[in-house]
């Protein structure tokens, strides 16, 4: 990891520019989610995922899937992709061959799927990342 402690706008611009990369039908569907950075999940995400550690806690999505989405079942509110930089800094820290850029990239990717439709185990099938 380099010396200098990115900032929330540093990272969000690495999402973004990750985001835009995406291939265009999926670019699409990716220019509606709202894309925020944050230190940490507040203690609500947390408690709705039944977690402690917020350090735990890379990404989160927080939204209804395409796949489930219908003209007659309109959500209130809009899809969100939560990303947290301290979490992603104490993953990074953890892990040889990793650049901040590529972690940031992958959370991205990661949760970016899940307004797709892709589970956490459609996910897994494809992205070795974890192992």
């Amino acid at each position: 990891m380099s010396q200098q402690i990115p900032s929330l706008d540093q990272m969000e611009q690495i999402a973004r520019d990750t985001v835009a990369a995406l291939p265009a039908p999926f670019a699409a569907a990716a220019a509606e989610v709202v894309l925020r950075v944050l230190d940490l999940p507040d203690a609500a995400m947390l408690a709705d995922l039944e977690m402690n550690d917020p350090l735990a806690l890379t990404g989160l999505y927080e939204g209804v899937p395409m796949t489930e989405k219908s003209i007659s079942y309109p959500s209130p509110w809009p899809d969100t992709v939560w990303l947290f930089r301290q979490p992603i800094l104490a993953e990074l820290a953890t892990r040889d061959n990793v650049t901040l850029q590529e972690l940031v990239a992958h959370v991205t990717i990661h949760e970016f799927a899940h307004h797709f439709g892709w589970s956490d185990d459609d996910i897994a099938s494809i992205d070795r990342w974890w192992e």
